[in-house]
């Protein structure tokens, strides 16, 4: 297989997760306020980058458990898309690709911000569709 580019090292992959669901009978997302000096204070789709050696499904995992206290056995995650356009991350010297992934289940428990984030909390649909998130 022929490669357009040899420079493969210069991008970093990331997990994002979408993870919706049911309160008091209206969609919610969950969202987290970014602590890390990237969009510190902004609020985001809970999300990472890959450790050495981790698979894209486990980060998404780990990031939910640690940004919004969501564990392994209380969401089914399903990928969504891949995020690849390059410098779509303009607070990252590397061009980031983000494999997106959607956790859906009804009546998850509430949030409880991690090493990540400043604050986790879960905001109906609408209302999130009019944040600018970071």
């Amino acid at each position: 297989m022929l490669w357009a580019s040899a420079d493969v090292d210069a991008a970093t992959l990331a997990a994002d997760v979408v993870a919706l669901t049911l309160r008091d009978g209206e969609l919610h997302v969950a969202l987290v306020k970014r602590k890390a000096r990237a969009a510190r204070g902004r609020w985001a789709l809970p999300g990472g980058f890959l450790l050495e050696g981790e698979s894209a499904e486990a980060a998404a995992y780990r990031e939910l458990a640690e940004e919004v206290g969501l564990r392994r056995r209380d969401v089914r995650l399903e990928q969504l898309a891949s995020y690849t356009a390059p410098k779509r991350d303009t607070e990252h010297p590397k061009r980031v690709i983000s494999i997106a992934y959607l956790a859906l289940a009804a009546d998850l428990p509430d949030t409880v911000p991690g090493t990540d984030a400043d604050e986790a909390e879960w905001v109906p649909v609408e209302a999130a569709l009019g944040r600018r998130l970071a």
